[in-house]
């Protein structure tokens, strides 16, 4: 049977690699389109799209299902259990957990899922909700969710005569178990291996999102102090601050809560546990080019030479720190998780060996923990060598201390005023080619992946800009770092004189 409203747009609910929707009503214009009945239908077309992915009938097929905080999350979980149980499926549904943790689902033995879902919107606003899906190969592509769509809007999933299994689970003591043992295995601590991080005083900061295990699941058994971690209570209305380690309002509030408690690190998770961002004892955030930085230290250390994989937004103080200072590869690709995740995946089909895949939002994936973008194997892959660091007597920052990072960094977005906006965002990054390739002073950057990257030598700028034209909205994000004060007021400046014929394109950000 088929529960969702025939007038749907099912193409909307599309985000790349993910589903998300409006579930709750509460922000004036948004619409609901994400119900109960449009969950029930997802469930339905993920047992439908598996089953025939791994050519096994849906009643021999185990599917685990989780949520964060929101509000909406356990209507849409029982819709869609509802939905996968109607087609004869075991389903295991685990309740609050992390989008990695239902990966691991798939991968932890006692638990061994045909496949998973997530319910989550990253950090999007209290009235969103989406679903993240897996099989043991990872995440579903674009392709998958667009044909998962197909297969929703054309409905018709006849109901198995006997409804599947529902078993609730412990999926996130499991996981959280796992990453115990992942830190003891890499401390080694030689006086007391099971409690590596005693001595250590670290706060979590999960933001009411469902990242608050990881103080008392992971930290408290290892050995570490764990008191004025905050916001560990799951709360969908996240009052607290945005669940996101990108926003300065979320990275102000751990910084603060460390340095008030005089803690040695600091830790904070977005929503779903998917993205990571760190602090040091000095209250010094360690995200985005410096998480960057750390993490590119850590596995040049164990895989010298190899390849970092990183977003187009990364800065040239980083490649040289990568490359000069580590003696790896930086290779520089484009925005999107996936897209620096498959990038690496491509590298190592072609044999040149690539260990790390990571974006300045703060998801990053390693080859030796499937490629999975998992904020908590990342947080615990620095707090392995801030034990260690800790042993020695020397701060972990000292792994990055080469780093040269800019003196200004600054995003702009230049929205176009079409509706059809990628043909006029393509003409003007064309236009600027021809532009830069007239100054003697700007050069463009090659090898580039994204967008037009352009390196200005000229005294009073010395930095770089970006512009690149985004997949989804009608806007040209332009990215500019300096190396000297004035020096993005400066690129700004020029290209707003250049982009001003341009009278479709809101160029009011640049001043």
């Amino acid at each position: 049977m088929t529960l969702s409203p025939p007038t749907l747009a099912w193409t909307a609910l599309q985000n790349g690699s993910d589903i998300r929707g409006v579930a709750l009503e509460g922000i004036p214009g948004e619409a609901v389109n994400l119900t109960p009945a449009v969950a029930t239908t997802l469930g339905q077309a993920f047992v439908s799209w598996l089953s025939d992915q791994l050519q096994t009938p849906a009643p021999q097929l185990t599917i685990a299902i989780g949520r964060d905080s929101r509000l909406s999350g356990p209507a849409l979980m029982a819709a869609a259990i509802a939905g996968m149980a109607a087609q004869g499926s075991r389903v295991l549904e685990v309740g609050m957990a992390s989008t990695p943790a239902l990966f691991m689902s798939t991968v932890l033995p006692e638990f061994h899922c045909d496949g998973a879902i997530m319910l989550t919107a990253s950090h999007l606003p209290f009235n969103r909700n989406g679903f993240k899906f897996f099989t043991r190969q990872g995440g579903l592509s674009k392709e998958d969710i667009t044909e998962l769509l197909r297969r929703a809007e054309a409905g018709s999933f006849p109901d198995h005569a006997r409804p599947g299994a529902v078993e609730s689970r412990d999926l996130i003591s499991a996981y959280a178990a796992d990453l115990v043992q992942t830190i003891r295995r890499g401390v080694n601590h030689p006086d007391d291996f099971d409690h590596p991080l005693r001595g250590l005083h670290i706060i979590v900061d999960a933001g009411n999102g469902a990242g608050g295990f990881y103080a008392h699941q992971v930290l408290a058994p290892l050995g570490a102090d764990i008191r004025g971690s905050q916001f560990l209570e799951p709360d969908g209305t996240f009052p607290n601050h945005v669940p996101n380690p990108e926003h300065p309002a979320a990275m102000a509030a751990i910084c603060a809560a460390v340095v008030a408690q005089g803690a040695d690190f600091g830790v904070i998770f977005d929503t779903d546990v998917d993205r990571g961002a760190a602090v040091d004892g000095t209250g010094r955030e360690l995200n985005r080019n410096r998480l960057i930085a750390l993490m590119a230290a850590i596995v040049l250390g164990e895989h010298p030479g190899s390849t970092i994989v990183t977003d187009s937004v990364t800065s040239d103080g980083l490649t040289r720190f990568i490359e000069t200072d580590l003696g790896g590869i930086h290779h520089r690709f484009k925005r999107g998780y996936k897209n620096v995740i498959n990038e690496a995946l491509r590298l190592n089909q072609i044999g040149q060996p690539a260990w790390l895949a990571i974006e300045t939002s703060g998801h990053g994936a390693l080859q030796e923990n499937y490629f999975l973008d998992d904020g908590a194997y990342l947080v615990s892959k620095l707090l392995v060598e801030l034990a260690r660091a800790h042993q020695a007597g020397r701060p972990l920052t000292d792994l990055i201390a080469p780093l040269q990072e800019p003196a200004e960094s600054q995003e702009f977005r230049l929205k176009v005023r079409l509706p059809d906006f990628k043909p006029y965002g393509t003409e003007v990054m064309a236009q600027l080619q021809s532009f830069v390739a007239t100054q003697p002073d700007w050069q463009e950057v090659p090898n580039n992946y994204e967008g037009v990257r352009v390196s200005c030598t000229a005294p009073e700028e010395r930095g770089w800009f970006l512009l690149r034209l985004s997949l989804h909205d009608p806007v040209l994000p332009l990215n500019i770092e300096s190396e000297v004060v004035g020096g993005v007021a400066a690129i700004a400046q020029r290209l707003a004189t250049f982009l001003q014929p341009f009278t479709d394109l809101d160029i009011s950000a640049l001043g």
